[in-house]
């Protein structure tokens, strides 16, 4: 090991890749690795990442490995290529013989050098961004060092769902790492929060500036959607902005998103580059950026780093940086506990145990892979520099900043002003009306059962016209919105499911028309919020109501019955109270029935007030007289205006007697009425026949073909204004359907169109074409028990006549002994003087036999008399 002892050696190396960095202990380490084969490294000299390895390496072989270490650390240069880099990996182990190779940076490259490292096992730490779970079971040294960063592909989705963008553009670099590694997850990201790829854009590493002009050029003229996600080497990034911005698309209204290959060097764009670049949100690689060991660091790298670089316009480390120092320190602590003399698969062993905090973060390999980056920083692009809004971490959402006591939230709007593209003050919509001649396809069904919705015609002089409510309501939204992608009409002949499947085979761009929004053409497109009613009516043959019995309507049941009670107790007060003072209501039993009952209705007509002898029957026959006068006069009035109105009556009362009569049963266009029919409300399929139009229907009830028919809420007004003295609507509404307009899933129209709708609505445009389109429903609606009056309105009528009947008969019935009571009190009267007289006159007669003293009474006598 060298002049120190082992034991020794081994503890000072400990203390020093523990404790930190500096130049006073490098030397107590220079001996441990004199002699060694060495480290190996394949870089790409020539690129800003490559530049910043290097410096790190250097300061790493300082701090690691002493100053004046005779150990040899040689570096390759990958110019790029995956051959070459291949070659300059097999010269590093049959020549140079190196225990462990840093590198290579891209996946197109490590597999080549793996497998030229698979025989001998050297230690590979790749620091490419993406590698197939695959890759470590292939090559058992090949070891992933930079996090996995496919996570960011949330943070970017994250930031498209926080300014509520659906539809996204995707620029990425033509390699393998990228089509299979990093797109298929951001695709998944996207969709999780209902945003949609509109078109991927794939650059060739070597692409000409003629195809990315045209390309450029092709998204500007004939995609409508404005915000792009761009995973694209650094280099090709550039090129990529400064044409984009010559072509005046770093202007309003554009939205640029970057990935971690591009954001993570935002801090080494020089100025020239940077104008171009102006308005972009990134997202990069997070790495505590604090401490005494990052500071000593950052202050070494930068003076060398300038020194080494003088034309690098900025000096600070990034992530590449950071994480090339922290490999170097954990091959070193492998080294220590394995013999710097020796390599192969027990250095392997002990690199895969090592377990620290680095300056990128925490090091510590799982399944030969550091893991995976959890936390992003999202920064924004202005003037010659940027801004750290904030941070994305995931599982938790947005921040300010990365502490404990931090909050979070899952919109990044929280974070701070954003200086987009045109100015901070404008938040882009994700969309814009396309400037080229090419126009929105808007499919329209070519037959319409309701022509007040749809109506096409063909004219060969005029061309093809479109009409009806759905159309206007469509042009009214376009013309509310600010900005809205020209268009044209395009009719569709077939199924109305044929005709929303069209927006996902690419031939429509939008649908219009009477379609129904139902769950299961979601699977082709998306819809507007309705812009009719929504449900689904059961429609019967409807008949006069019948007039034989129309004299009991205007009373309910329960008030027919609370008159005739009452009616009748009224009758039995007055014959008990009158049945003494006349003959004629006296007699047999059901002579005497007879009476009561006449005299009950009797009395609804007239008082017979001569006729009655006691004031009692009078009383109660006055109060029900009152009441009857009431009750008359309210029945006549109803009962007018019953035969005054004319009504109808449903030949079907209702659904399940429907179900139950096994009759046949119409439904309007559409296959999922049939489905929701037979399954949902459990009619026989044999039993349902498909009906197109209003004329379809009313010739199916005339020829008897069928009994009922269910429509849709907005046909059903159509089919009873037409036949309004033929068919009543019966039963409850089900809540489906409602028409709305499709577009392709995730559209960035969408949001927009519904607003837009929404605003319509409210200022009156759409009731104002409903009433020009749509002609009013003027059939008189259904009878109901409302109509017939029930007691509640003459509840306190009835307790008066009935109280003061009762206390009628109350005071007959208790009259005589109330008398005999009377008479009683005379005569305990009569006893009661008369005992009171006695004792008067004992009283006198013992006065008069008593003497009195002269002294007791000077004066005359008093005569007691």
């Amino acid at each position: 090991m060298g002049t120190l002892p082992h034991a020794f050696s081994l503890f000072a190396l400990i203390l020093l890749l523990t404790s930190g960095t500096g130049a006073d202990q490098s030397t107590k380490t220079q001996a441990i690795f004199k002699g060694s084969t060495g480290i190996g490294a394949i870089v790409d000299t020539s690129s800003r990442i490559g530049k910043e390895e290097i410096v790190a390496m250097e300061v790493a072989k300082e701090d690691f490995y002493g100053f004046g270490n005779q150990t040899v650390f040689p570096i390759k240069d990958s110019q790029k290529d995956t051959i070459h880099a291949a070659l300059e990996a097999k010269d590093l182990i049959d020549t140079r013989q190196v225990q462990a190779i840093i590198g290579p940076q891209t996946w197109e490259e490590v597999p080549l050098v793996a497998e030229i490292a698979r025989e001998t096992q050297v230690p590979i730490l790749s620091f490419a961004d993406t590698a197939p779970e695959w890759a470590t079971e292939r090559w058992p040294s090949l070891l992933q060092a930079s996090p996995d960063k496919r996570a960011q592909m949330k943070a970017v989705a994250a930031i498209v769902q926080s300014w509520n963008w659906h539809q996204v553009t995707v620029i990425y670099e033509d390699t393998d790492s990228s089509a299979r590694g990093v797109i298929p997850h951001l695709h998944d990201a996207l969709r999780e929060v209902n945003s949609e790829v509109s078109q991927f854009v794939a650059f060739s590493p070597f692409a000409s500036s003629d195809s990315m002009s045209k390309e450029l050029e092709n998204i500007k003229s004939k995609q409508y959607c404005r915000v792009f996600v761009v995973h694209l080497s650094f280099k090709l990034a550039v090129r990529l902005f400064e044409m984009a911005n010559k072509m005046e698309m770093m202007k309003k209204d554009f939205v640029w998103i970057t990935t971690d290959p591009i954001t993570s060097l935002v801090h080494s764009i020089n100025a020239s580059v940077i104008s171009s670049m102006q308005g972009i949100l990134g997202v990069r690689s997070y790495f505590p950026k604090m401490g005494r060991h990052f500071e000593t660091f950052n202050q070494r790298f930068s003076t060398r780093f300038s020194r080494k670089y003088p034309r690098e316009e900025k000096k600070e480390p990034g992530i590449y940086a950071v994480q090339v120092y922290d490999a170097m320190r954990t091959i070193a602590l492998g080294l220590i506990k394995t013999g710097s003399k020796r390599g192969g698969k027990e250095l392997l062993e002990n690199i895969l145990d090592a377990d620290f905090h680095g300056l990128s973060g925490k090091v510590k390999f799982k399944n030969q892979n550091v893991a995976a980056a959890e936390i992003f920083e999202i920064v924004n692009v202005i003037g010659t520099g940027y801004n750290e809004l904030g941070y994305w971490s995931n599982g938790l959402g947005f921040s300010e900043n990365i502490h404990e006591n931090s909050s979070y939230n899952t919109s990044m709007i929280g974070l701070g002003q954003v200086y987009w593209p045109g100015g901070p003050r404008y938040t882009p919509r994700g969309w814009t009306a396309l400037t080229s001649a090419k126009r929105l396809r808007i499919g329209v069904p070519s037959i319409s059962g309701y022509e007040e919705y749809v109506k096409v015609e063909s004219d060969d002089r005029l061309g093809t016209n479109f009409s009806g409510f759905s159309i206007e309501v469509f042009k009214a939204t376009a013309a509310s919105m600010p900005s809205f992608p020209l268009y044209e009409f395009q009719y569709f002949n077939g199924s109305y499911d044929k005709l929303v499947e069209q927006i996902h085979l690419k031939n429509f761009d939008a649908v219009v028309g009477d379609v129904e929004i139902v769950s299961s053409r979601y699977q082709y497109a998306e819809f507007t919020n309705p812009y009719t009613e929504t449900g689904l009516v059961l429609i019967v043959p409807a008949r006069s109501s019948s007039k034989a019995w129309s004299f009991v309507k205007p009373f309910t049941t329960t008030m027919w019955v609370l008159i005739s009670v009452i009616t009748v107790y009224n009758g039995f007060v007055v014959w008990w109270i009158e049945r003494e003072h006349c003959d004629e209501l006296q007699g047999s039993i059901p002579n005497q029935i007879g009476i009561m009952i006449w005299l009950s209705f009797n009395t609804l007509f007239s008082l017979n007030g001569p006729k009655l002898h006691s004031n009692l029957s009078r009383m109660s026959g006055v109060v029900w007289l009152f009441v009857a006068l009431i009750i008359t006069q309210t029945y006549t009035a109803n009962l007018t205006s019953m035969l005054t109105v004319q009504r109808l009556e449903p030949i079907i009362p209702s659904v399940e007697e429907l179900l139950n009569s096994n009759a046949m049963v119409g439904y309007c266009t559409g296959s999922y009425m049939e489905r929701y029919l037979a399954e949902v409300l459990k009619f026989k399929s044999q039993n349902l026949k498909h009906f197109r139009s209003a004329e379809n229907y009313f010739e199916g009830f005339k020829d008897k073909n069928i009994s009922a028919a269910f429509l849709g809420t907005p046909y059903a007004k159509i089919f009873l204004a037409k036949y309004c003295n033929s068919f009543i609507q019966i039963g409850p509404t089900y809540k489906i359907g409602g028409f709305g307009f499709a577009f392709p899933r995730g559209s960035p129209l969408l949001a927009s169109v519904n607003e837009a709708l929404l605003k319509i609505s409210e200022n009156g445009t759409l009731q104002e074409l409903e009433k020009t389109w749509i002609s009013p429903q003027k059939c008189p609606e259904m009878p109901s028990d409302s109509s017939s009056l029930g007691p509640s309105g003459f509840r306190v009528l009835f307790f008066i006549t009935g109280g003061t009947t009762t206390i009628a008969f109350v005071i007959y019935v208790c009259r005589p002994n109330l008398l005999r009571l009377k008479n009683m009190w005379g005569i305990i009267s009569a006893v009661l003087k008369r005992w009171l007289s006695s004792r008067r006159q004992v009283t006198s007669r013992r006065v008069a036999n008593v003497e009195i003293p002269p002294k007791a009474f000077p004066e005359a006598p008093v005569s007691l008399a």
